[in-house]
C-alpha cells in the first residue's frame, strides 16, 4: 500500500446494520471518518439475511447517511468489505501435508498448495469454507510458524478451516451487489477480524479468549502461542434475555430497556424488591440471572471443547458486542472462572473522528481495519462531471460568440486557400525554369 485511500465497510446482524467510512494511510493507520447505524430485527436471523427487500432498504439508508457527511461528500460509496457472522460459523480442525524431494527448501508457492489442500478438505456439505488458517507447521521435524525458507523433504500443517452456511454470504451477495447495484470488495469474518485489532500479540502468546457477545448469537475465539486454536458460535446472546423478560408481559421494545435499565447478570443477596411501573425488580432480576448464568456456563464450557485449561489463558478473557455491556456479566464472568475479565478496546493505530461513534463499533472496524491491510481497492470515487448540454434552458448558444466564430472560420479558410495557391506556384517555378516567377507577385 503505497498511498491513502478511503475504505468502506459494513455489519449486518440481526440487531443493526452498521457502516463506516475509513481514510487508511499507508503507514497501517486508520481513521475512522464516519459511522451510521440503523436498528431492526426479524430481517436476518443468526447470520442469515430473511428478507433481502428490508435488509437492502436499511442499508441504502445508512449509506445514504454517510455520504452525505462533510467528511465524506462528494465521494460516493462503490464497494463494500462485509463482514460475516452467524450461528453456523465455527472452526474444523484439518491436517494436511506434502512431500517434497529432499532439501527442498519451502516457497510461497509451495505453503500455498498446502492452504490449497486444507481448504479442498472434504466437509459437512452443507458449509463451505471461508478460510484456512494455520495454526502450525512442520517442516521435517522442525516445528515452526514461519516455515517460508526452511529446508526438508515434507510439510505438514494444522489448519483451522473457518465455515458457515452457504446462505449467509450467498444473501449478502444477493442485497448487496444485486439489489444495490454495489461491488463487494472482500469478505472477513467478523469475530476473528475483531480480534485482530482489539487482541495484542502477547495475550496471542499467553493465551486468551476474546466473547463477543451479540444479540442472537456468541462467538468465542481462543488464542495461545501465538494463533488461533478453536472458534466456535454458541445460539446465545443478548435478546434471549430480553424475550424471558417479556414473560412479564411487556412488549419486547419495553423488555430491552428493562434489561438495559434494571437489570443485572449478579444476583442480588439483599432481597429487596421495587415496582416500577408494574414491574417487579425482583422478578426482572431472576430472569436475568437464570439466563445470564446458563449463557455464561456455555462460554466458559469452550475452554473444555478446546481441549484447554483455565491455566491455559492466563492472559484471561477480553470481552467485545452489546451483550457484554449488560451489568454485573464481566463480574459473573469472572467470579465462574477466576480470570482476568476486561473489556476490549480500540488500538492506538485506530483513531475515531466520528464524536457520535458508540462502543458497537468494534466489530465493523475490525472489518474495515482487516480487509483494507489485505487488499487494495478504493471503496469510494469522485463523482463524474458530466459536460451540461448543448440546449436547454440557461444554455442557448450566445448570437454574438456564433458570429465570431463564423469570421475565424471564414479567416481560417482563406490562408489556407493563399498558402496552397502560393506551393502550387512555387513547385511549377523549379519544375519549368521558362515559368516567369512575377506570377508571385499576384
Amino acid at each position: 500500500m503505497n498511498e491513502d485511500r478511503y475504505v468502506a465497510a459494513i455489519e449486518v446482524s440481526s440487531s443493526k446494520v452498521i457502516a463506516a467510512v475509513g481514510k487508511m494511510h499507508s503507514d497501517g493507520r486508520l481513521d475512522i471518518l464516519s459511522t451510521e447505524q440503523e436498528r431492526g430485527v426479524e430481517t436476518v436471523k443468526y447470520g442469515i439475511i430473511q428478507n433481502l427487500e428490508e435488509t437492502a432498504m436499511r442499508i441504502r439508508r445508512v449509506l445514504e447517511r454517510l455520504q452525505s457527511k462533510a467528511v465524506v461528500a462528494p465521494r460516493v460509496i462503490t464497494g463494500l468489505y462485509v463482514g460475516l457472522s452467524g450461528r453456523s460459523m465455527r472452526s474444523i480442525r484439518t491436517e494436511v501435508e506434502l512431500n517434497l524431494p529432499d532439501d527442498t527448501e519451502i516457497t510461497d508457492e509451495i505453503i500455498g498448495k498446502l492452504r490449497d489442500q486444507a481448504t479442498n478438505t472434504a466437509i459437512d456439505s452443507s458449509l463451505i469454507v471461508i478460510n484456512a488458517i494455520p495454526r502450525i507447521y512442520h517442516v521435517g521435524s522442525t516445528e515452526t510458524l514461519s516455515p517460508k525458507g526452511a529446508v526438508g523433504n515434507k510439510i505438514r500443517a494444522v489448519y483451522d478451516l473457518i465455515v458457515c452456511r452457504p446462505d449467509i454470504r450467498r444473501n449478502l451477495s444477493r442485497t448487496i451487489e444485486e439489489k444495490l447495484d454495489l461491488d463487494i470488495l472482500g469478505y472477513e469474518v467478523t469475530a476473528l477480524a475483531s480480534a485482530n485489532i482489539v487482541l495484542t500479540n502477547e495475550e496471542k502468546r499467553l493465551g486468551c479468549m476474546l466473547v463477543d457477545m451479540g444479540a442472537e448469537t456468541t462467538s468465542v475465539s481462543i488464542f495461545k502461542d501465538g494463533s488461533l486454536k478453536y472458534f466456535a458460535t454458541l445460539p446465545l446472546g443478548g435478546r434471549n434475555i430480553t424475550r424471558d423478560i417479556t414473560s412479564l408481559s411487556v412488549l419486547e421494545e419495553r423488555a430491552e430497556e428493562i434489561k438495559v435499565t434494571m437489570g443485572n447478570a449478579m444476583a442480588r443477596n439483599n432481597g429487596t424488591s421495587l415496582n416500577l411501573s408494574g414491574i417487579n425488580t425482583s422478578d426482572v432480576n431472576n430472569i436475568i440471572v437464570e439466563r445470564a448464568e446458563e449463557i455464561v456456563a456455555n462460554i466458559i464450557e469452550q475452554i473444555n471443547y478446546a481441549g484447554m485449561k483455565d491455566s491455559d489463558i492466563p492472559a484471561g478473557i477480553i470481552c467485545i458486542g452489546g451483550g457484554s455491556k449488560l451489568n454485573g456479566i464481566l463480574d459473573l464472568i469472572a467470579r465462574q472462572t477466576g480470570l482476568n475479565v476486561s473489556r476490549g478496546k480500540l488500538p492506538t493505530y485506530i483513531t475515531v473522528g466520528d464524536t457520535k461513534a458508540t462502543s458497537e463499533l468494534l466489530e465493523v472496524t475490525g472489518i474495515l481495519y482487516a480487509a483494507a491491510k489485505k487488499y487494495d481497492a478504493e471503496c469510494l470515487e469522485l463523482p463524474n462531471h458530466k459536460e451540461l448540454p448543448s440546449t436547454g434552458e440557461g444554455n442557448e448558444p450566445d448570437p454574438e460568440e456564433e458570429k465570431e466564430e463564423k469570421v475565424n472560420e471564414t479567416a481560417h479558410k482563406t490562408r489556407n486557400k493563399f498558402w496552397e495557391k502560393t506551393k502550387k506556384r512555387i513547385t511549377n517555378i523549379f519544375a519549368n525554369p521558362e515559368v516567369d516567377d512575377s506570377d508571385l507577385l499576384e
